[in-house]
């Protein structure tokens, strides 16, 4: 007679120091990221509450609405957008507006051009290969990235030189065009990354239907891209929309931008900080509602390619 046993085997517990040492990691991690959001949010904070404050709370640094201090309309109603002036006519609204719609038209169209330009040239240099003298495509990259080594201030002479003889100065249709040569690097860097992650193969499927290299460009290859086009734009419109350098160099009256009016807000009397806060405010409010509402598209567009 054979007796068979079967051993028992209890359920091994995890031990508890390394669960535990995973959730502390987990915890400072976590901490880490809220103090760094933290560090990133306070500055707006700290713009948007200054904006309600009065000439005493600025100087006394008074932190915490309500508590610290009672918020006030005053640096709203310095420009006319406080809701007892909102609907009456107001001069200083009216500079407002003109210099919002100007940074506008200069950040939107100088982006868009830019975009169009650099998907171009980027394109060309992630299909093709091109020889100028000792250069190849990756120097040829290399020297558009370069253009973002020089410092403003040393092409302001012959910017400012080279748009008075084409009376280009104080316009925004200048602003485009500077704009454009600015941002045009980083797009062009963008969007060939874009492209080498986009397969070779369908460039060759759609010559092999019939599609020529601009068919195949612009119904197979750019609606793939559009992820890295949205990220391009995004940030193209950011250093478009915050550039103060040449926008108070080449304008005077007619084209000038939020930037510059920001800046202005200074006097004999000193720096009015409610009004260039409500400036600032209103300054940056686009810019946060385009990021929340297109922050997936420039997440996947600038980690594109980060794999290879």
């Amino acid at each position: 007679m054979v007796i068979s046993t079967v051993a028992s085997n209890p359920i091994r517990k995890r031990p508890a120091a390394p669960r535990a040492r995973r959730m502390l990691g987990r915890a400072l991690i976590y901490a880490a990221l809220l103090l760094w959001t933290f560090i990133c949010l306070f500055p707006i904070y700290w713009t948007v509450t200054t904006s309600f404050k009065s000439a005493v709370d600025v100087t006394q640094a008074h932190l915490i609405p309500w508590v610290d201090f009672q918020p006030d309309w005053k640096g709203w109603r310095s420009l006319g957008l406080s809701p007892d002036t909102l609907f009456g006519t107001s001069t200083a609204r009216s500079e407002f507006m003109n210099r919002f719609v100007n940074s506008i038209i200069t950040s939107v169209g100088a982006s868009l051009l830019a975009l169009v330009l650099g998907s171009l040239a980027a394109y060309g240099l992630s299909r093709f290969r091109y020889k100028f003298a000792w250069m190849r495509n990756d120097d040829i990259l290399f020297f558009f990235m370069s253009q973002l080594i020089l410092p403003p201030v040393v092409l302001a002479l012959p910017f400012l030189v080279l748009y008075k003889a084409l009376a280009l100065l104080d316009t925004t249709f200048g602003l485009i065009l500077l704009y454009t040569l600015t941002v045009l690097p980083i797009v062009i860097w963008i969007m060939r990354d874009q492209f080498n992650a986009i397969p070779i193969e369908l460039d060759e499927a759609a010559f092999v239907d019939g599609l020529s290299t601009w068919g195949a460009f612009l119904r197979i290859i750019l609606p793939l891209a559009v992820p890295g086009m949205v990220a391009a734009f995004i940030l193209s419109l950011v250093l478009c929309w915050n550039e103060y350098f040449f926008a108070a160099l080449l304008t005077s009256t007619d084209a000038k931008t939020l930037p510059v009016m920001v800046a202005s807000q200074t006097g004999s009397q000193g720096i009015n900080w409610w009004s260039m806060a409500a400036l600032s405010t209103a300054a940056i409010a686009p810019l946060v509602v385009v990021g929340i509402f297109l922050e997936r598209y420039i997440v996947s567009g600038l980690t594109t390619g980060a794999g290879k």
